[in-house]
């Protein structure tokens, strides 16, 4: 008998302790889960353009179309772009802040160009705008207090490369640039006007 409830005892034991490793791999998987889950949101986070960044866009590109004879009003901007006048105030102001931009008082008052068009690019807008243009936000980038695997990490080289492929982008595009798309789509469309209209071939 004793060596039957000793036998009991030791089976007991045994299966104590392979219930008390289950439980020890099951919380380290979870761990393990929770860590990746959250450096997958760190690292995968997307940004995307705001409507301050569209819209503040399009604004300075009205300004320059319409600037060649003296300050624009930001009524007459935010009649032609269909946009809200106090959210344009405010996109003008961040503009302004930056010095991409100048306010002119009085009754013929507006917004001018305070550089000469091919000296804006569009990147210098955006950041005034919407800040960071990175589309992914890495831990690994950081030099102190980073993401810990960011030595051996490999994938941070390919969101570095897509944040230095778009900044350069929009670094060399500038408001010349996209002022003369603006001039072309126009004539391209009065070409096309002028196809359909008899009293254009007269």
């Amino acid at each position: 008998m004793d060596s039957e409830h000793g036998g009991c005892g030791t089976h007991r034991q045994e299966i104590r302790h392979r219930l008390r490793q289950k439980d020890r791999k099951s919380l380290i998987r979870q761990k393990v889960g929770q860590n990746i889950n959250e450096g997958n949101q760190q690292e995968g986070e997307s940004v995307k353009l705001s409507t301050k960044g569209r819209y503040g866009l399009r604004a300075l590109i009205d300004l320059a179309q319409h600037g060649g004879e003296g300050p624009v009003s930001i009524t007459s901007i935010a009649e032609r772009q269909e946009i809200s006048e106090r959210y344009l105030e405010q996109l003008m102001s961040k503009l302004k802040k930056a010095g991409i931009i100048q306010s002119i008082r009085g009754a013929q008052g507006g917004y001018v160009l305070a550089k000469e068009l091919e000296e804006v690019s569009v990147g210098e807008v955006l950041r005034a705008l919407e800040g960071d243009l990175n589309p992914v936000e890495c831990s690994g980038f950081l030099l102190e207090g980073g993401c810990q695997a960011a030595d051996n990490c490999v994938t941070k080289y390919v969101w570095q490369r897509i944040n230095d492929s778009i900044n350069q982008t929009v670094d060399e595009m500038n408001l010349k640039a996209l002022v003369e798309v603006g001039e072309n789509l126009k004539e391209s469309k009065a070409d096309q006007t002028c196809v359909s209209n008899r009293d254009c071939r007269k």
